[in-house]
C-alpha cells in the first residue's frame, strides 16, 4: 500500500455509487416514484427538502402527522397538489403510492414499517429501526418473505464516499491491525423543544421519555455502532454501559449521559461510544486507530494519520532527504478526500431509488437494521441496568 492509494481509488468513489455488492455506474430510467412521508418532525422534513432536490426520482403525493401544526409546518416542503394526511393507514391504502418514508418517534417504527410491508410498500425508515429487540427480528422474519419490496433504513454513512473508502482502508488492511474505536456525539443543549400545549409535552419531545425513546444511543450513536458493524464485518460480543440524568433535571426519563464499551472478540478491538448533553467541545467524534495509522472522521471530511514507522513504507517521507512526497496538515493528517461529500442524505436516497427501480438489496437492509437494532437495544439495557449484555446467536445474520 502507497500514496497511489489516496490518488486512483478516489476516482472509483467519485463515479459511481456502491450499492450492496455492486458498483453500478451512471443510471438512466425515467421513472419517477410517487411517495409519501409518514411522521414531518425535524427529520421528515430534512428528508422531504432533500425529495424536493430529486424531482426526476421522487414525487412526493401526500405527508402524514398526527399533529396539526407539524402537517401545517410541512406545507412548504410538499408540492401543494400533496395531500396532508393524519392517518398513515390511509396512506397505505393508497395504491398510487409506490413508497413511504417513516420518521416518527421511535416507538412507532415497528407497527408503521410492518403495516407499510404487508402494503406492498417499499419502505425507508429512520434509524434505529425498531424500538426494541424481538420487534427487530419479528420485522426481519417478516420482510424476508416480501424479497421484491426494498426495504432500507437510514443509516447515512453507508453510502458515502467518504465512509466507502474508510470501509476499504479498514478491509484492505490499510491501518494494519485496528484494536481501539474511540465515538462520541456532544452537545451542549438541554435536546428540548418548545411546547406551547402542555398535553403534548411527550407528543414533541419524546426523545425524552422511555416510553417512545431510546436516548442518546438510538439517536445519536447508532450511526457510528452501525457503519463499525459494517466496515469491520462484525457485531460486539459483549457490552458494558453507564449513564445518568447528570445535567439537566427537568423531568426526562432517558440519560443526558452516557457510554458504552462494546468488546469484539472476533477483531480483538474495543468500540468505545459516549454522548453527553453537557458539553459540545468534541461534537462529533469518530477516530479508528490501527497499528500502521489511525482514522479520524467528521460527518463530510476525514483524515488519515500514519504511524511513524508506517510513513516510510507508505512513500510520505523519503528515507534520504526526509522530503514529504504527499500533502499533510499542520498535524500530520493527510485528507482521505480532496474535498467534503454531501449530506448523507443525499446519497441514501439516491441508493432507494436505484434499489427500488433494479430490484438490488439497499447496503442498508433488514439484516442490518436488524444487527443495528439489537446493539442499541443492548447498549441501552447494559446502561440502565448496569448488567453486561451478550451477543445471542439467536441475532445472527
Amino acid at each position: 500500500m502507497h500514496r497511489r492509494y489516496f490518488v486512483k481509488q478516489s476516482a472509483l468513489l467519485g463515479s459511481s455509487l456502491l450499492i450492496g455488492q455492486e458498483v453500478l455506474g451512471a443510471f438512466s430510467a425515467d421513472q419517477v416514484l410517487n411517495i409519501a412521508m409518514i411522521g414531518c418532525g425535524d427529520r421528515g422534513k430534512g428528508v422531504l427538502s432533500v425529495i424536493n432536490s430529486m424531482p426526476t426520482k421522487f414525487a412526493t403525493i401526500a405527508y402524514c402527522d398526527l399533529l396539526d401544526f407539524r402537517l401545517k409546518e410541512t406545507e412548504k416542503f410538499v408540492p401543494a397538489s400533496a395531500k396532508p394526511i393524519k392517518d398513515y393507514r390511509k396512506i397505505l391504502d393508497d395504491k398510487t403510492i409506490d413508497a413511504v418514508f417513516i420518521a416518527t418517534p421511535l416507538s412507532e417504527h415497528f407497527k408503521i414499517a410492518k403495516d407499510a410491508v404487508l402494503a406492498g410498500k417499499h419502505v425507508y425508515v429512520e434509524k434505529t429501526m425498531t424500538y426494541n429487540i424481538a420487534q427487530a427480528l419479528e420485522l426481519k422474519k417478516l420482510v424476508k418473505q416480501y424479497p421484491k419490496q426494498v426495504f432500507q433504513v437510514g443509516y447515512q454513512y453507508r453510502y458515502s464516499p467518504l465512509y466507502f473508502k474508510v470501509k476499504d482502508m479498514i478491509q484492505s488492511g490499510y491501518l494494519g491491525k485496528v484494536s481501539q474505536i474511540d465515538c462520541r456525539w456532544d452537545r451542549n443543549w438541554n435536546w428540548r423543544r418548545a411546547v406551547a400545549d402542555p398535553s403534548l409535552e411527550k407528543q414533541i419531545n419524546w426523545r425524552m421519555y422511555k416510553a417512545y425513546s431510546g436516548g442518546l444511543a438510538a439517536e445519536l450513536l447508532s450511526h457510528q455502532i452501525d457503519f463499525i458493524n459494517w466496515a469491520f464485518e462484525t457485531q460486539p460480543d459483549e457490552i458494558t454501559g453507564t449513564g445518568g440524568i447528570d445535567v439537566f433535571k427537568d423531568g426526562r426519563e432517558t440519560y443526558d449521559n452516557i457510554q458504552a464499551t462494546l468488546r469484539y472478540n472476533d477483531k480483538g478491538m474495543i468500540g468505545n461510544f459516549g454522548a453527553t448533553c453537557g458539553n459540545a467541545r468534541d461534537g462529533y467524534l469518530f477516530k479508528i486507530k490501527g497499528t500502521k495509522g489511525s482514522v479520524s472522521l467528521l460527518t463530510s471530511t476525514g483524515l488519515f494519520y500514519p504511524e511513524e514507522a508506517t510513513k516510510k513504507e507508505l512513500g510520505i517521507v523519503d528515507g534520504v532527504t526526509g522530503a514529504t512526497k504527499i500533502v499533510m496538515n499542520l498535524d500530520g493528517g493527510i485528507p482521505i478526500l480532496d474535498k467534503a461529500t454531501q449530506d448523507g442524505t443525499n446519497y441514501a436516497l439516491d441508493e432507494f431509488y436505484k434499489s427500488i427501480i433494479n430490484n438490488v438489496l439497499p447496503v442498508s437492509n433488514i439484516a442490518t437494521g436488524t444487527q443495528a437494532s439489537i446493539c442499541v437495544a443492548m447498549c441501552n439495557e447494559a446502561i440502565y441496568s448496569g448488567n453486561k449484555q451478550l451477543w445471542k446467536r439467536d441475532y445472527d445474520l
